[in-house]
């Protein structure tokens, strides 16, 4: 099973992939971020696209290395990523699904006031690119094409990992952490989709 967790730039998608993933035995987040950040750095910038989901390879290589996943891996496969355009989508989950891959897809939703201030909390302002973003993401994500929706505004990364697995048919494992490693876990990640590089 693949789980495509997707949303606005801070909807939670992250956190919550990871949240899922330390609750979840034999489970794998891969993030298609990545193959975006090894185009970028390798493409000159005279023929470099503003976008990354732009490119053609940017969405083959996602949809390879999930349908390869799919195939050679047991466990479930958690991919957190951004995706508005729905002719992209369906050139990675439309083909997945296509191929007989068990994609389970879900948005998470909030307020605008909910995902600015979230930004907020991350370093990130209303200037932000990814506050920019909010408008289009939150217009693109209420259509059919990406349902499950999940409205976030009062929910935590628990809730939304929790409501997840519910509908995905999944038990997650007791969360028997402290406060404070809860914490820690949660900064851990956002540390970790920092990127030091454009």
């Amino acid at each position: 099973m693949i789980i495509w967790i997707n949303g606005a730039f801070g909807s939670g998608k992250s956190q919550t992939a990871y949240e899922l993933h330390r609750r979840l035995p034999n489970s794998y987040v891969y993030d298609p971020e990545n193959a975006g950040y090894y185009i970028r750095k390798n493409v000159p910038k005279e023929i470099s696209k503003p976008d990354f989901q732009d490119y053609p390879m940017w969405r083959e290589t996602n949809y390879a290395m999930l349908e390869h996943l799919n195939r050679e891996y047991t466990g479930i496969v958690i991919a957190p990523m951004t995706i508005v355009q729905s002719e992209y989508f369906d050139e990675i989950v439309g083909r997945l699904r296509a191929s007989g891959a068990d994609v389970r897809h879900y948005s998470l939703c909030a307020s605008k006031g909910t995902l600015l201030r979230r930004l907020k909390s991350r370093g990130e302002g209303e200037r932000s690119w990814a506050a920019a973003q909010i408008d289009r993401c939150m217009e693109a994500l209420s259509g059919e094409t990406f349902r499950h929706h999940i409205d976030t505004d009062n929910l935590s990364v628990s809730d939304n990992a929790e409501r997840i697995a519910s509908m995905s048919g999944l038990t997650l494992s007791p969360d028997n952490r402290s406060k404070a490693r809860k914490t820690y876990d949660r900064w851990a990640t956002q540390i970790k989709q920092i990127r030091f590089f454009n």
